[in-house]
């Protein structure tokens, strides 16, 4: 029985391997869709992952060592522990269709992809039940255009949203039966940019909303997010970050930015919420709209500072109002995070708060030896939290993208979720350092 799955698999490389390795970027939106079906008895279509191998050198497989979490039934595999699965591909859009279910036994089904991007949270599906869903992954490359690229920070060339694959990580209990990955061209894309708050964290503890803003989006959109732990606007733009957004956006997009944690900390001539950071503003703004995109301003979010009084102390300065200002005088949607979270935080009181950020005593994760007592970054709770503050703004905006929220959302920041119903899965991959910024 062995050596008869060994043929299986190696058929299976031998036949349709070649075809993801080295593909021309160039030719990739002509590709048929890729579809995988896993399972002791997977059938004829496309790629039978009949046994679970190592992602290598053919481009696809089971990642970070997590082959040996996989258990594998006749027609599916479930995850017993979170487990990776990787596919060569080159930077685009591309719709995933995940087809769920064990015959065996009932399942509650996580996916998130690339660098914890939150794209289907707890299906719970009954035994025997299978039920299909799909999204849209975002996949980037450093590249603008044949000559420039971004200029990433060393601790960032080693995220998955910089790597040359599609990665899927499938949370403990998942069923999966079948993969479908087709690459989509004619998409409206949503660019996110902005700081540590916005960025998608690559590693736990560590999260932000605009890896949770995609589970409420539906399969017409993509979110490509190019904000950055540490980020200023200035900052943004020397790193190429805006020039390769630029590269992409088309008529129809949008362009979400959020910045001022870290352009407050800027001194010197020119600098300051009324020059340099007004000036960017209103740059990204124009250059945006002339490609035709629809740009939208967000405020920071509060950081989590509280008066004996138990209200939030303002740590912004003018950094808010002036892009209030830049809102007013441009015409330009504006979603007041500093002033939704300033309502949320003190909603939830000085002690609840905690339950949002990154505070956790010494050795709750691997290789954590000292206490997280962050009051700036989020846990996964908390980035979903703002996540809701900012959808339930986008879709009192009626700029068009409250079209793409898949069912209608009914959130107030005065009435937040409570922690103790909060039940998603955490990744399993861990860094104790701080991201950059503060």
């Amino acid at each position: 029985m062995y050596k008869l799955r060994f043929c299986c698999i190696a058929l299976c490389l031998w036949t349709f391997l070649p075809s993801l390795w080295g593909r021309p970027q160039a030719d990739k939106h002509q590709e048929a869709p890729l579809t995988f079906t896993f399972g002791q008895n997977a059938d004829q279509e496309g790629h039978r992952i009949v046994s679970p191998f190592p992602y290598g050198q053919g481009g696809i497989g089971f990642d970070f060592n997590t082959e040996n979490k996989v258990l594998m039934e006749r027609e599916s595999f479930v995850a017993g522990e979170p487990v990776y699965f990787s596919v060569r591909l080159s930077e685009g859009n591309y719709k995933v269709t995940v087809e769920l279910g064990s015959d065996n036994s009932a399942s509650n089904n996580t996916v998130k992809a690339e660098s914890k991007r939150i794209m289907l949270a707890e299906e719970a599906l009954e035994a025997g039940q299978v039920k299909t869903e799909s999204f849209v992954v975002n996949l980037r490359s450093v590249q603008i255009g044949k000559g420039e690229k971004v200029r990433l920070k060393d601790r960032e060339k080693s995220q998955l949203n910089w790597d040359d694959k599609l990665t899927l990580e499938f949370s403990k209990g998942t069923a999966v039966r079948k993969l479908v990955i087709s690459p989509v061209t004619d998409i409206t894309t949503l660019f996110l940019a902005g700081d540590s708050t916005v960025t998608d964290q690559d590693l736990g503890p560590w999260a932000s909303w605009g890896q949770f803003v995609t589970q409420y989006l539906n399969g017409n959109i993509a979110v490509a997010n190019y904000a950055s732990s540490g980020a200023s606007l200035s900052s943004f733009k020397a790193r190429k970050r805006f020039d390769k957004i630029l590269s992409l956006i088309r008529k129809g997009d949008y362009l979400l930015i959020e910045f001022g944690h870290n352009d407050e900390k800027q001194k010197g001539e020119g600098k300051g919420p009324w020059l340099n950071y007004t000036d960017l503003l209103i740059e990204f703004v124009t250059k945006a709209r002339e490609k035709g995109a629809l740009p939208l301003l967000a405020t920071p979010t509060q950081r989590r500072h509280f008066t004996s009084e138990g209200k939030l102390k303002d740590t912004h300065g003018d950094y808010p109002g002036a892009m209030r200002k830049v809102a007013r005088e441009y015409g330009v949607p504006l979603i007041d995070l500093t002033a939704l979270t300033t309502v949320l935080y003190e909603s939830w009181g000085d002690k609840m708060s905690r339950k949002a950020f990154v505070q956790y005593p010494a050795n709750t994760f691997p290789g954590q030896d000292k206490e997280l007592a962050d009051n700036t970054h989020f846990n996964d709770f908390g980035a979903h939290e703002i996540a809701l503050c900012v959808l339930n703004a986008i879709q009192s905006q009626h700029t068009g993208l409250e079209e793409y929220i898949r069912t209608p959302l009914n959130y107030s920041p005065d009435r937040p979720n409570d922690f103790k119903d909060w039940t998603l899965p955490m990744s399993p991959r861990f860094e104790p350092a701080k991201p950059d910024g503060n």
